[in-house]
């Protein structure tokens, strides 16, 4: 038996300032964008990899109390939205900060091996890339 990571969500406040980020800045994929009851779902994925993250609103499918609740842990920068994986830490570092990222680590090597840096998305999710 084998299992595997078919997807995994991502709470943003604006999709649209999320595409940014994780399209542009990124480099991920747009695989699917839906909108439905006044909310939003956008799709996106590495290329090559069978891996879909969505994009969810916080509100979206959820109660007020429950959105509400998602929505200040979004915004305080709570969550840790991903770790992402690159074969050039140092130009994926450069992209990213130029596309207007709040920077919290410049690329550093950690004492555990791992060389990485991390952002906050536009939404304030905490987002890891590291070295491959």
């Amino acid at each position: 038996m084998t299992v595997t990571v078919s997807a995994m969500f991502i709470p943003v406040h604006d999709p649209d300032a999320a595409l940014v980020f994780y399209r542009d800045a990124l480099g991920l994929e747009v695989r699917n964008d839906v909108a439905s009851g006044g909310f939003r779902w956008v799709t996106v994925g590495a290329p090559g990899q069978d891996l879909d993250i969505v994009l969810s609103q916080p509100h979206g499918g959820r109660s007020q109390a429950e959105g509400d609740a998602l929505l200040t842990l979004v915004t305080k920068g709570s969550l840790q939205a991903a770790i992402f994986r690159t074969d050039d830490l140092d130009s994926t570092f450069e992209k990213v900060r130029a596309s207007g990222a709040e920077v919290l680590q410049e690329p550093t090597s950690q004492p555990w091996g791992a060389r990485d840096c991390a952002f906050r998305d536009p939404s304030g999710n905490l987002v890891r890339i590291a070295q491959a």
